[in-house]
């Protein structure tokens, strides 16, 4: 039985969020401005570091580490814009920081040598993994508590690896390095190179500075002797083919990659619920790679995946398509949704892949909990829990929950507006296939959470044909669960925070399709691209902020980030050739606005 098997639900996802993105600004961070520190691109040829990293990587982080004209000044605008930092980037030399070494200074230890791309892979994904985020809070959230070096014989197996402007320059810091961990020589088919006694090697490999497990830096010098590489690797090729070129970094994941490894067979149960699970939830089992672009006033991701071809929208689904599915349902799910909507969610073929998409929103959601919480009083993470136990209900794992419940879904959508808690309204919405059957699904929905100890009544909602009243522990306001029929006649069911919520669901006074927010993510979005995912951030942060939630443990964090936001939109379409794209967009408040 593994540590993560062991550990707290919420201590795992922690994990794997903080592994994710972790990896992500290890190098798309680290590297991604470090020339912003005044220095220009390094002479001389660069080396593209997915030829030294093994096929067989789960995961693989590669970035452009020192830019230069227009994606250089973009990349400190929006890393100044969202941090707040003048220097945004700079205290991720943290991620080079070995054991035993002082606080670098770029200029003097690492400008002289570095080339402009590096990149940072691993060959298991165990609950270790999550040292790498500890970087991003050390260099941008500024945490005063340093981090350890991710890499190790007991932590996450894999490498960094550099390209190099000098390899002599480079090999002399490495040698600095290592002695101050207390490395000691040793050599892989005829490589040279030094490893501490925590594991930890330090070595140059066909012109890459390598640093990283043992393990990991003896895959990079497999490779460069004739193994399989990455690069190579027709699945990572198709994506890239497809990546915009003015990418900063990107990430890919092979989450069945790690599957056929020796090396990853005591690790599997780890795997499977570390950061594997939360790539899984985003990108399903499919192939991913994420792309980061920057703008004076965006941030934006592309991920694209392989599908496919073959597979129905509703059978690839069910075979794990992932949050960041490019789903023409999802969109017009959210278009109907209120106009006012501050918030707003498309999700498409529901019924096949709710479980999912539950498990999803319940993972990121305890993003923003934490141990340290109290039980008494209000919290985000008990609304939260609340608003998730029905919809765990209605997509349970179960013969007679997929009968009286998924059969009959669609698509969805969920919605948010007001400002205040008094203003709030809020609804999860399921178009139904079967009026029948989703109108009996209300009275069966309120059986199981009175069960599950909820208080129950019935009630009369003005445009239901069924409605029951819920109180949920966690909750401060009233559940309604209710069925109707929407303005076009469409069946729907809804889980609503009061009466109010539901007739907006319903028969909202107007729909998101057509809105200024709507046709601002259509812009935003480019491509063609409707929208699924809307958020106005800042009418968030006001939310929680007037509930007095902003200080809370597991919000605090992200408290700095928000406030540099302005919107999230998100939408997806095909690219072809297998591949479809999700674009997620972050609009970056300007400086004194």
């Amino acid at each position: 039985m593994s540590a993560a098997r062991s550990s707290s639900p919420r201590a795992r996802v922690d994990a794997s969020v903080r592994s994710v993105l972790g990896c992500v600004a290890l190098l798309a961070a680290l590297g991604g401005a470090l020339a912003g520190c005044g220095s220009s691109s390094p002479p001389g040829t660069s080396a593209e570091p997915a030829r030294a990293v093994p096929a067989s990587a789960v995961l693989y982080v590669g970035a452009t580490v020192r830019p230069t004209g227009a994606q250089k000044t973009s990349a400190l605008a929006a890393g100044k814009a969202f941090t707040g930092q003048a220097d945004p980037y700079l205290r991720l030399l943290a991620a080079l920081q070995t054991p035993g070494s002082p606080q670098l200074n770029f200029a003097r230890d690492v400008a002289p040598w570095l080339g402009p791309h590096a990149g940072a892979f691993l060959t298991s994904l165990g609950s270790s993994s999550s040292a790498l985020l500890s970087l991003l809070e050390q260099g941008l959230l500024g945490s005063a508590t340093s981090s350890a070096f991710p890499f190790s014989a007991t932590g996450a197996q894999g490498a960094i690896v550099l390209d190099t402007s000098d390899a002599t320059k480079a090999q002399s810091f490495l040698n600095a390095q290592a002695k101050r961990a207390g490395a000691h020589a040793s050599s892989y088919r005829g490589v040279s190179y030094q490893v501490s006694a925590g594991g930890v090697a330090f070595g140059i490999v066909d012109r890459f500075a390598v640093i990283g497990s043992e393990s990991g830096l003896r895959g990079v010098i497999e490779t460069t002797h004739g193994g399989g590489s990455l690069a190579s690797a027709s699945g990572y090729s198709k994506l890239l083919a497809k990546a915009p070129s003015e990418a900063l970094a990107h990430i890919y994941s092979n989450p069945t990659a790690g599957e056929a490894s020796p090396a990853s067979g005591s690790q599997s149960s780890a795997v499977g619920e570390g950061l594997s699970s939360l790539i899984a939830l985003l990108a399903g089992r499919h192939e991913a790679n994420i792309s980061l672009l920057t703008s004076a006033g965006t941030l934006a991701l592309d991920a694209d995946t392989l599908s496919s071809p073959a597979s129905s929208a509703s059978a690839q689904q069910s075979q794990g398509e992932g949050l960041l599915a490019a789903d023409p349902q999802g969109a017009q799910a959210l278009a109907e949704l209120p106009g006012e909507s501050w918030l707003a969610i498309g999700l498409g073929h529901v019924g096949a892949g709710l479980a999912q998409d539950v498990q999803g929103l319940q993972d990121l959601g305890s993003l923003f909990s934490s141990p340290q919480e109290g039980t008494a009083g209000l919290s985000l993470s008990s609304v939260l829990k609340a608003l998730i136990t029905p919809l765990n209900a209605l997509a349970a794992n179960t013969a007679q929950a997929r009968h009286d419940f998924t059969s009959w879904m669609s698509s969805g959508g969920i919605f948010a507006s007001g400002a205040s808690l008094l203003e709030l309204k809020g609804a999860v919405v399921f178009s139904s296939t079967n009026p029948a059957a989703s109108r009996l699904a209300v009275s069966k929905l309120a059986d199981q959470l009175r069960a599950a100890g909820a208080s129950v009544s019935p009630a009369k909602i003005a445009g239901t044909e069924a409605a029951m009243a819920a109180r949920v522990s966690g909750l401060p306001v009233v559940l309604d669960i209710a069925d109707g029929r929407g303005a076009n006649g469409q069946a729907k069911f809804v889980l609503g925070i009061g009466e109010a919520s539901v007739g907006a669901a319903l028969n909202p006074p107007s729909a998101l399709a057509g809105s200024a927010p709507h046709d601002a993510a259509v812009a935003a979005l480019g491509e063609g691209t409707q929208p699924s995912l809307i958020v106005g951030v800042p009418t968030f942060l006001s939310l929680i902020e007037g509930l007095g939630l902003s200080e809370a443990p597991g919000i605090s964090k992200f408290v700095p980030y928000l406030r540099s936001l302005t919107t999230l939109s998100g939408g997806g379409h095909s690219l072809g050739g297998d591949v479809e794209r999700f674009r997620l967009v972050l609009g970056l408040a300007q400086a004194g606005g």
